[in-house]
């Protein structure tokens, strides 16, 4: 099996770098879905390119056991914040959170450092340490 150093290289041998990987279910099949992204966007071309590497390195070792669907996309707009990493890359832009107490805000991801989020509210600095989210995405107003 693939590790994530190794898929990794291969994805940024592509010049865009891996967002995340996750394992999905629908229509009871699994999917095995890698996120992609790049300063200057993702399109269909760049996710066929990376699937036309991995899909032969895959058939020869397999992300997951069993039958499954492999899919290479952009992880959106509105894309969730999971690992510090996703934090760093989202400074300056629109965050939608939802705190484990249950407290919701949206703002402005102003810095993370030492795994705290500094986010503006309206005129407020709010500092919020991550262990303190349980949801967040970046966010767009349409």
């Amino acid at each position: 099996m693939i590790d994530t150093e190794q898929l990794i290289k291969i994805v940024e041998s592509c010049g865009v770098s891996l967002y995340d990987t996750e394992v999905a279910s629908e229509f009871d099949k699994k999917i095995f879905r890698i996120y992609i992204t790049s300063k200057e966007g993702i399109n269909l071309d760049k996710c066929a390119e990376v699937s036309r590497i991995l899909s032969p390195i895959f058939d020869v070792e397999p992300p997951l056991e069993g039958e499954y669907l492999f899919e290479v996309s952009s992880p959106g707009i509105e894309r969730k914040l999971l690992k510090p990493e996703h934090f760093s890359a989202s400074v300056g832009e629109k965050v939608k959170i939802k705190l484990k107490n249950k407290e919701k805000f949206i703002g402005i991801l102003e810095s993370f450092e030492n795994n705290t989020l500094q986010v503006r509210i309206e005129k407020e600095l709010k500092e919020i340490a991550l262990e303190e989210i349980e949801k967040a995405r970046t966010y767009f107003e349409w």
